[in-house]
C-alpha cells in the first residue's frame, strides 16, 4: 500500500496532463468506476481512465465487433501502454488489489471467472498485472487464462513477482499479446521464440498448451 501511495504522488502531473487529453477530446468523467470480480468472486469498484465514448456498450472489449468505433484517439494510446491501468492504484491502495495476480474481469465474464473458481484462482487478490498477461495478454482463450491464474495461485512467492513484473515491461513496451476485440486467440509462442518466453504450466490441459507441447515435441 505504501508502494501505490508513492507511485500515486509522483504520477500526479502525468494524470494532470491526460486529464486536460481525455476531457478536451471528448465529454465525459476522466476516471470511471466499473464493477470488477475481485478475490473469492467479490465484486469491487475497479477505476480507469476513461478511454471511450460514452455510449460504449457494457461488455469486455474483446466482445466489441468494432472496438475503434467507441475507442478515443488518446485511447488507442493509453490502452496499448496501459496507462488507463493507473487509477488502479487506488484500488491497491484501498486494499481491493494487488500488483500482481489475475486481472479483475466484468461481472458478465461470467464463463472466466467460473473457471478462475474451479481452478482455485479467485483465492488471490486481482492484480494491475498477472501471470497470464505476460504469457499472451488479450491473445489468450479463457481456459489458458484460467491456468495461468491458477498456476500463480499455486505458486507465490517474491520471485515470481519480480519476474511477471519485468515481463510487464518488456510486454507493454513491445505491444506483446496486445489486440482490440475479436475473441480469436493464437497458439503459445512457437519454438523458435520459446527461449524469450515461459513455458505453460505443467498442470494446464487447454488446447492451446496441447498444441504448444506437441509443437516442442
Amino acid at each position: 500500500m505504501t508502494g501505490a501511495a508513492l507511485l500515486l504522488t509522483l504520477s500526479s502531473p502525468l494524470f494532470l496532463l491526460l486529464f486536460l487529453v481525455v476531457r478536451l477530446e471528448s465529454p465525459g468523467r476522466f476516471i470511471y468506476s466499473q464493477m470488477r470480480s475481485g478475490r473469492h468472486d467479490r465484486p469491487f469498484k475497479m477505476f480507469k481512465i476513461r478511454t471511450m465514448l460514452q455510449n460504449t456498450p457494457v461488455c469486455a472489449s474483446n466482445d466489441l465487433h468494432k472496438p475503434y468505433r467507441y475507442i478515443t484517439r488518446s485511447g488507442r494510446i493509453l490502452r496499448k501502454l496501459s496507462i488507463d491501468e493507473l487509477p488502479q492504484l487506488l484500488n491497491i491502495l484501498f486494499g481491493q488489489m494487488s500488483f500482481i495476480g489475475p486481472r479483475p474481469v466484468i461481472l458478465q465474464e461470467k464463463e472466466l471467472i467460473e473457471m478462475r473458481r474451479e481452478k482455485g484462482a479467485l483465492v488471490s487478490r486481482p492484480g494491475l498485472t498477472g501471470w497470464a498477461q505476460v504469457n499472451g495478454r488479450d491473445m489468450m482463450s479463457n481456459e489458458a487464462k484460467s491456468d495461468f491464474d491458477a498456476d500463480y495461485a499455486q505458486r507465490m512467492s517474491f520471485g515470481l513477482d519480480i519476474k511477471i513484473i519485468f515481463k510487464t515491461i518488456s510486454a507493454v513496451l513491445t505491444l506483446k499479446g496486445y489486440k482490440e476485440g475479436s475473441k480469436n486467440v493464437e497458439p503459445p509462442p512457437s519454438p523458435a521464440s520459446a527461449v524469450t518466453t515461459t513455458q505453460p504450466p505443467k498442470f494446464v490441459v487447454s488446447t492451446e498448451v496441447i498444441s504448444y507441447q506437441r509443437k516442442k515435441v
